[in-house]
């Protein structure tokens, strides 16, 4: 263990002393928030001193606890999105701790990958051409002020044509809204978390590895993370011990058949020349490959003689002097089996488009640039290895066409009912997605049908583009397939229906879209064809292999979205060779299902969270787990590869359950000598691991680690595993999340009991409603945050800020508010339990009717809270644990100070020292300063949860009853007339017959083992209210008093349904009277029966006085 930190090592547990010192010291305005800082550095280098978080197994606890939570990417500071997800992690660790189990939450750092390589990369190209330190050349104001007028006329161009489009985007580039002026060094970057002299260093991206990770130490442990530190280590082949456990795993993964390696279509990056996963990409997480045709539309001789085709025509004549096989456009399409349909071709009028030269087909290709690039990185015949270019990822442009040099081409187009068609303009056309060329075919496309119909109907619009009558009149809509409720044309019926008489109608063309799309591949039956009769869900496979033989087509791949790389490339879709894992396979697919759909073996704590579980296990496939770029650890049979970083991250928590035997605290990167167990790197073999993590492998002979070692490392990880809780943001559920539960399934294949018992996914952070960002100064870094506010005024707040998979909200009011909330109840607590006179406060068993309650309040949250914190519900539990505990106690104190009545100690203290103990998971610090001032042994992160009788359902009730009635009482004082000085309390101890009738009726539809009503319970009220109510005018105040009483019911319960008041309300309202007159500030009151002949309450008066519901009645 090492020793405290030199800020930590000067501190010592003294009580209130070095706060109440602090804050006299402090400036003004920071005084609360400066104590709380000084007293959490005292309480965490008493943490450190005494080992806390250390676990280990014991036979002393019958329990264990391991939770983990991702370990983060080091290439800088921790930030408040780490610290908000950390939370839940945090929080559940010390919950579990106070209930007695053995928890253990480590903690490591990831380093493997693009990201820090790439900075170290782009950081070393700035020294060379700038020098150190570096001179920009944005540091010339005239030569900055040009670059941000050329990004921003590039943004603004963009903007502009998108608009033209209808497609929506920012004004700005995704540099500018990073930096406010788009010009981003690296050595800008680092300047704002490193010293400059430092910075060169990080060139080398080692050194990124030896600097943060450190600091994210420092971090965790000023935010009271609650870790075992001897756990702790960084990724990547700089650590041997770690890179030994991957190689291993990886091991057993190709041993299990679950390692492959062939030619695999994934996201590429042809500047980093590989594969880029979601831990690569600056945008794009999540998104995969998508599956097109190409569909080839061969362009015949233009035969009408306008100018503009003069490219094409000598295009078309080199390609038949060449004796190549033809010119064609090739719009991608989802939907081979439409082409039967076709009418004619789309292009964007100002689009940009090339001709390419494709060698595998010996043709030339009418596409985007974007979409050649990605072509040329995919092959034309995988079986025989032949890619459609011959140099990979290069592609031969012969000429360049505007859009509108293509308009007024006749094309041949296979498969359609028309011998010739025609290019015409559509100005929707994205060139973003696909090849900018789309395949027309109305019958069942409604942008199609519309924007034919507009050609068709607007003759200037159509010569404008230079089309003419004969180019669009005689191409009727093709019925080609039959659509029950929606005819043989879906995208006219859907156009009628919807009344979409133009393009700009986008949100109904998108409706219309989605349905005509759904429903023709799963109910539509193509009428056309030689597959005619058939449905199209099986007619499409077919169509599209028989296209694709007859030369007519080719698969075409590219990302879902748009893909960017860290190194700021547009990636594309490539067929690469590639070690892959084979996630999607059957037998392991099913395997994960069916442990992660069972409710007693995995708990996902969200029903949606669980959906999302689901979909991505059908949808997650062949996983390229492998670069050749980058750091991480080498793949052990084929060391050209290095293993990527979501493929290394899978079930490295088992790594945790020996990492303190191999590495020891304060060796992040691995050092031999430092090894607590004196473990040498190359002593970690397959069969030491095997040993170690697998059921039924022997002691491995020769081993220089000592077999009692051996058995020990695998004791230990026997007794922490299975792991019981993980804990992530939801952006890590497609990729990272389910993945640890496949590899997990594939290791430990024989061993389901030892796979994940549990993970909970959390939202984003916003701060004060809106996103972080830099350029809204509202992007809070871990440290800075808790400088601001304290560690536990911080996780207060993060806990206030939300729990479900929306995005949360860090409220900086909140936390602020928390700083003088945590402050005042602390000296609250102080003053009443340590600095009072005894003498002054009551004692004993003798308990009054708010003793009670206070009590009873305090049972009840306790266990309320409890259930929030088991559930990861901390909003919620916090609402209980503390806002609602300090409602009970401060109603409390009220009616003690107004009634005149001494608090009792006992009743104080119980409540005290529950909520001290509630509030440890959420604000340590606070609780174990305060734990420790009340006298309380040991401490309070050890401190067993509080045990507390079962909450009184009619106790409850009673307090209810009185903080109602002075709620009601309140509005009814605001409303009296001037120099009305008398009032009475008036209760009813009976309903009047007719409320008791129905009270009866509900006590019969009343379930009490389930404890509820039936879903026809409003139905069947009116049906009763209409059959049994005699006076008419009476079953709607009948009806309106059921629905209201049982909403009591399912307050309180049964009892909500008696037709006698079940407390003595008088008495309640005579024990609270001085309470009652003082917060109403009344010179006189009351308390009597509504049916008292001597008080002479009027008939109005008395119809509003129900059971359980007084009046203040003022005269």
């Amino acid at each position: 263990m090492a020793d405290p930190t030199p800020q930590m090592s000067k501190l010592s547990l003294q009580g209130n002393a070095a706060a109440a010192a602090a804050a006299s010291s402090a400036p003004k305005g920071t005084a609360k928030r400066d104590a709380l800082c000084a007293a959490e550095l005292e309480v965490q280098a008493m943490w450190e001193r005494e080992k806390v978080f250390e676990c280990n197994p014991s036979a002393a606890h019958e329990e264990k606890f391991i939770v983990t939570f991702p370990y983060p990417y080091s290439n800088g500071h921790l930030h408040l999105g780490h610290a908000f997800s950390l939370t839940k992690a945090v929080f559940r660790a010390q919950f579990e701790r106070n209930r007695g189990k053995n928890s253990l939450f480590p903690f490591a750092f990831h380093c493997t990958g693009m990201p820090i390589q790439a900075a170290a990369n782009k950081l070393k190209s700035e020294i060379e051409e700038y020098g150190i330190p570096p001179r920009f050349p944005e540091e010339d104001p005239i030569i900055r002020a040009q670059m941000e007028a050329d990004i921003a006329a590039a943004a603004q161009a963009k903007a502009d044509k998108a608009a033209a489009t209808g497609v929506k985007t920012g004004a700005k580039t995704k540099l500018v809204q990073k930096t406010g002026t788009g010009i981003v060094r690296q050595w800008n970057i680092l300047k704002r978390m490193v010293p400059e002299e430092e910075i060169p260093e990080f060139a080398n991206p080692v050194h990124w590895l030896k600097y943060f990770p450190p600091i994210g130490v420092e971090h965790m442990k000023r935010f009271g993370s609650g870790v075992d530190w001897r756990r702790a280590f960084i990724t990547t082949s700089v650590n041997g011990y770690y890179d030994a456990f991957i190689r291993w795993q990886f091991n057993v993964l190709r041993e299990k058949g679950k390692i492959l390696f062939g030619k695999r279509n994934n996201i590429y990056s042809i500047v980093d020349r590989q594969v880029c996963a979601d831990h690569d990409r600056s945008e794009g997480e999540g998104v995969g490959p998508q599956e097109y045709v190409l569909i080839k539309l061969r362009v015949l001789a233009p035969d009408h003689g306008q100018e503009r085709h003069g490219k094409m025509e000598k295009l078309l004549k080199l390609v038949e002097e060449e004796g190549k096989k033809g010119v064609f456009l090739v719009p991608a399409t989802l939907r081979p089996e439409t082409m039967y349909g076709q009418t004619n071709c789309f292009v964007l009028p100002d689009g940009e488009y090339g001709a390419y030269y494709v060698d595998a087909t010996d043709e030339v290709f009418i596409m985007s640039a974007r979409s050649a690039r990605g072509l040329s990185c995919q092959t034309y015949d995988a079986a025989k290895d032949v890619y459609f270019t011959k140099e990979f990822g290069k592609i031969t442009c012969l000429e360049t066409f505007k859009g509108d040099e293509l308009l007024g081409l006749p094309l041949k187009a296979p498969n359609a009912t028309y011998e010739k068609v025609y290019t015409l303009p559509l100005l929707t056309i994205s060139m973003g997605k696909g090849t900018g060329v789309v395949t027309s075919v109305p019958s069942d496309a409604p942008d199609d049908y519309v924007a034919l119909k507009a050609l068709k109907d607007k003759p200037d619009f159509a010569a404008k583009y230079g089309i003419t009558p004969d180019m669009v009149d005689p191409f009727d809509v093709v019925p080609i397939i039959s659509i029950e409720g929606y005819g043989d044309a879906s995208a006219v019926f859907m156009c009628e229906k919807l009344d979409i008489t133009s393009f700009n109608d986008k949100a109904k063309l998108a409706q219309a879209k989605d349905e005509t799309y759904l429903k023709g591949f799963t109910s539509g039956v193509m009428t056309y064809g030689p597959y005619s009769g058939k449905k199209v869900s099986e007619a499409k496979p077919l169509i599209k292999d028989e296209m694709i033989a007859a030369g007519q087509a080719h698969l075409y791949f590219e990302p879902e979205s748009k893909v960017v790389s860290r190194t700021n490339d547009e990636c594309v879709v490539a067929s690469t060779d590639q070690w892959y894992l084979a996630y999607g396979e059957e037998s392991w697919c099913s395997s994960v299902k069916k442990h992660v759909l069972d409710g007693e073996t995995f708990n996902a704590y969200d029903a949606m969270s669980l959906e999302k579980y689901d979909a991505t296990l059908d949808w997650l496939k062949e996983w390229a787990c492998t670069r050749q770029f980058g750091l991480g650890t080498f793949l052990p049979w084929d060391t050209k590869w290095v293993i990527e970083s979501l493929s290394d991250s899978t079930i490295y928590m088992a790594y945790y359950t020996i990492a303190h035997y191999l590495q020891g605290e304060n060796n992040l990167e691995g050092e031999e000598s430092k090894s607590p167990a004196n473990i040498k790197v190359e002593d970690l073999t397959d069969a030491v691991f095997n040993f170690i993590y697998r059921k039924g492998f022997p002691l491995p002979e020769g081993s220089s680690i000592p077999s009692e070692t051996l058995v020990k490392m695998r004791d230990e990880f026997r007794y922490w595993y299975p792991m019981d809780l993980r804990v992530s943001a939801k952006d890590l559920i497609p990729n990272h999340l389910t993945m640890a539960l496949y590899n997990h399934a594939a290791v430990w294949d024989d061993e389901p009991g030892l796979w994940p018992r549990g993970y909970y996914t959390n939202g984003h952070i916003m701060v004060d409603a809106e996103k972080m960002s830099k350029s809204k100064g509202n992007f809070l870094m871990m440290l800075e945050t808790i400088n601001n506010y304290s560690a536990d005024a911080t996780r207060f707040a993060c806990a206030d800020a939300g729990d479900t998979l929306d995005d949360a909200n860090f409220s900086r009011e909140t936390a602020n508010a928390a700083i003088v909330s945590l402050s005042n109840e602390a000296a609250l607590i102080r003053e009443i339990l340590v600095e009072t006179d005894k003498s002054t406060l009551r004692s004993g068993e003798d308990l009054n009717f708010m003793d009670k309650v206070l009590e009873n309040e305090t049972n009840r949250l306790v266990r309320a809270t409890e259930v929030c914190f088991e559930t990861m519900m901390f909003r919620e539990g916090l609402q209980k644990g503390w806002f609602e505990m300090m409602i009970a106690k401060n109603q409390y104190k009220s009616w003690c100070q107004d009634s005149g009545i001494a608090m009792h100690e006992g009743v104080v203290r119980k409540w005290a020292e529950c909520l001290i103990i509630v509030m440890c998971t959420i604000c340590p610090h606070w609780s174990e300063t305060l734990w420790k001032d009340i006298g309380k042994e040991g401490l309070a992160v050890k401190a067993p949860w509080p045990i507390v009788g079962d909450e009184e359902k009619l106790l409850t009730r009673q307090a209810k009853f009185l903080r109602d009635s002075l709620k009601t009482f309140r509005t009814s004082a605001g409303k009296a007339k001037k120099g009305w000085k008398v009032a009475t309390i008036l209760v009813a101890e009976e309903y009047p017959q007719w409320k008791v009738d129905a009270l009866l009726w509900m006590q019969t539809k009343y379930d009490q083992a389930s404890g509820s009503f039936p879903d026809t319970f409003m139905s069947d009220l009116k049906e009763w209210s209409t059959a049994n109510v005699s006076d008419k005018k009476k079953v709607k105040l009948t009806m309106q008093f059921v629905s209201f009483m049982k909403k009591e019911v399912e307050d309180v319960g049964e009892m909500g349904m008696d037709i006698k008041c079940p407390f003595d309300q008088l008495a309640i309202m005579n024990e609270s009277l001085a309470y009652i007159k003082s917060q109403l500030n009344l010179e006189e009151l009351g308390v009597g029966r509504v049916d008292d002949s001597e008080l002479a309450v009027p008939e109005n008066t008395s119809q509003t006085v129900a059971p359980g519901k007084p009046y203040l009645w003022m005269r």
